[in-house]
């Protein structure tokens, strides 16, 4: 008798020690394929945002399902390559100005600009450029670094090649054929609840079309907001600021803030060699006014018209989301929060239906 409970007792902590072990292995293997699983992530989301112009073209122009998606991908590569032409202007410029380069001159610019800043603001003056040399990152800093970095980033550039031609190829097939993401999902399924698994699937798949498309419409108006603020107090590239500046809302709450400094950063930039009280101080305060009144816009007006209506969630109950994940996961979990809290509450609701706190918190789904 004894003998069989030491079997069953040995089996068992084999049993629990295969499990541990399977489930060490499955994670090191999702680790070592972390690219991977973002390639398909970005193309999960393009095929989202990109399934209405695929039904579109397919339901109401009669093209084939291939046509529609190559279509559909060609926009997307077109959308890409605007945005980043938008950009060439300014590096060109940046690039001539670099060349050019008087660094006297900057360095009087810099302390004039300093003078000038502690006179309106009344405080002590500070010299810029000696504080800038006794600081630690200047008294430390390794020459060496500058060839590894630019090195780095050529050894990098093959990579994302690779990396889109993957996300375009995946996004292909995700675009063409709907039922593929779905047939890769009801695999994990037990017989029986394929259904319940189908229901979930379209449910997220929904919500998060809804949500990226929302997404990108509020990119848009901040878009089209900023440009016209900076077109009309007349800021070098106003385009490519805008549209960096609208990009950095993509990450909640810290993007807004840091969009806001390198606005402010480019109005300086533009107009370096220009009286500071009478040309750059006011600009940047008109500029910076604008700015918020389109943060209190999108804050109070878009984000919650875009979260009320796409994922049925209330704006206290996003916002507490990512906070808790941008303090776990940082910035990344900050950005992918919303997503994932959608797509988990979506499964709660038909798994999880029985316990209270889900019927609270999915009963608007």
């Amino acid at each position: 008798m004894d003998e069989d409970k030491s079997k069953v007792i040995a089996y068992g902590i084999l049993r629990s020690l295969g499990i541990l072990g399977g489930i060490v292995l499955v994670l090191w293997f999702l680790y070592q394929i972390q690219a991977v699983i973002m390639f398909i992530c970005i193309a999960a989301v393009i095929s989202l945002v990109g399934r209405p112009i695929v039904n579109f073209l397919k339901y109401n122009l009669k093209f084939s399902a291939t046509g529609a998606s190559i279509t559909t991908l060609l926009l997307v590569v077109l959308l890409i390559s605007g945005i980043l032409a938008l950009f060439i202007p300014i590096l060109i410029d940046q690039s001539d100005h670099i060349s050019r380069i008087n660094f006297e001159e900057v360095k009087h610019n810099v302390n004039r600009l300093n003078i000038e800043f502690s006179r309106t603001l009344g405080v002590d003056q500070v010299t810029l450029i000696e504080g800038f040399k006794q600081s630690d990152f200047i008294k430390n800093f390794d020459i060496s670094v500058i060839p590894t970095f630019i090195n780095g980033i050529l050894g990098n550039f093959s990579s994302m090649v690779v990396g889109l031609l993957s996300v375009i190829f995946i996004s292909f097939f995700l675009l063409k054929d709907s039922h593929l993401l779905l047939d890769s999902i009801l695999v994990f399924a037990n017989y029986g609840e394929e259904t319940r698994f189908r229901r979930v699937f379209h449910k997220t798949k929904l919500l998060l079309s809804r949500y990226f498309l929302g997404i990108l419409l509020q990119l848009s108006i901040l878009f089209c907001f900023y440009s016209i603020l900076l077109v009309s107090f007349q800021i070098p590239n106003p385009f490519a600021i805008a549209l960096f500046c609208a990009m950095l809302n993509v990450v909640p709450y810290i993007g807004p803030v840091v969009g806001s400094l390198v606005m402010m950063l480019l109005v300086i930039s533009g107009y370096f060699t220009s009286d500071f009280q009478e040309v750059i101080l006011p600009k940047m305060l008109y500029v910076l006014i604008g700015y918020i009144i389109a943060q209190l816009i999108d804050n109070f007006i878009l984000q919650p018209l875009i979260f009320g209506s796409s994922v049925k969630s209330h704006p206290l109950e996003i916002f507490l989301v990512i906070v808790i994940a941008g303090l776990i996961f940082g910035i990344f979990g900050m950005v992918i929060a919303v997503p994932v809290y959608t797509a988990l509450k979506v499964i709660a609701s038909e798994f999880l239906s029985e316990y209270k706190i889900v019927q609270k918190l999915t009963k608007n789904l």
